[in-house]
């Protein structure tokens, strides 16, 4: 039994899907269902039952779940005590906020030689997950999070766009309105994997009298712009540093659809002086 197989044991377990495991796990399908297939193996035990539309928990994954996760606990707790003493950060996102990462990441290494600051790749639960156990530093978000022993600190606003293929009619207007858009097939993930966007496009079309008429939600294994692509009657609403071949964006008129980048810190952490400088360079990016 491993480490890395409790890890993706938890993420079926929650996700209650070995495709969506397996994207948040950055592995692929067949990759976790072997590993899922040996932690039984090793246990004698099955784990869960499966079929071609869902996956169901078995009595013995009830009685490993929850030491599964305090394993797993263990080992960020394990992490952070033996990290080296001498100046470091850890700071955990997803590869869309990398640039803007990076760059801030060259700000505060400048003003402290000696800092060690690592960019560390997580889905959005383990991020919250490795601030909580100390494993990292701070997290990067979109939206908030309310945790007990967590606080948020917003950095910037990043502006949402709105795209569809480039054979969709709306796809050479200078600009379009909710209302036009309402005509035609929102195409988002399910709300439970896009509750942020699910909220803004709800908040979005609050004051007006048409609403959204959604498409089928995007598949967990699939993008949403090659949904755009299958589909050149929809549109999906993107983060403004997506860019695509084949993918128009176009320009909402009126208030332009927004979401907060927050950072989530431990309530109780001190704010070592390069911690506190890479804040600063993460809000002035």
């Amino acid at each position: 039994m491993e480490l890395r197989q409790l890890s993706y044991f938890v993420a079926v377990c929650e996700e209650l899907s070995f495709s969506r495991a397996a994207t948040r796990c950055f592995i692929s399908q067949s990759a976790i269902s072997h590993q899922i297939a040996r932690l039984e193996h090793d246990l004698g035990v099955q784990l869960f039952e499966r079929s071609t539309r869902s996956v169901v928990p078995t009595d013995a994954t009830t009685r490993l779940l929850p030491l599964a996760k305090q394993m797993l606990s263990l080992e960020s707790a394990i992490r952070a005590a033996v990290r080296a003493s001498g100046p470091r950060i850890r700071l955990a996102a997803n590869m869309s906020f990398a640039t803007r990462s990076l760059s801030a990441i060259a700000g505060a290494r400048e003003a402290h030689p000696g800092a060690e600051i690592e960019f560390v790749i997580k889905p959005f639960r383990q991020r919250i997950a490795a601030v909580a156990d100390g494993d990292c530093d701070l997290a990067l978000i979109r939206g908030s999070v309310d945790q007990p022993g967590l606080s948020v600190e917003k950095l910037w606003v990043e502006d949402l766009v709105v795209a569809t293929s480039t054979a969709h009619p709306l796809a050479g207007r200078d600009d379009v309105t909710l209302a036009t858009l309402g005509d035609y097939p929102l195409l988002l993930p399910p709300e439970q994997e896009q509750v942020l966007l699910h909220n803004v496009v709800r908040k979005a079309y609050a004051d007006l009298p048409t609403r959204p008429s959604f498409g089928p939600p995007i598949p967990p294994d699939h993008t949403a712009t090659m949904e755009l692509i299958n589909r050149p009657d929809a549109w999906t609403i993107l983060y403004a540093d997506s860019h695509t071949e084949g993918i128009a964006t176009l320009r909402l008129a009126g208030r332009p659809l927004r979401v907060p980048v927050s950072a989530v810190l431990r309530s109780e952490a001190r704010r070592s002086p390069i911690l506190e400088t890479l804040l600063a360079a993460l809000h002035s990016s």
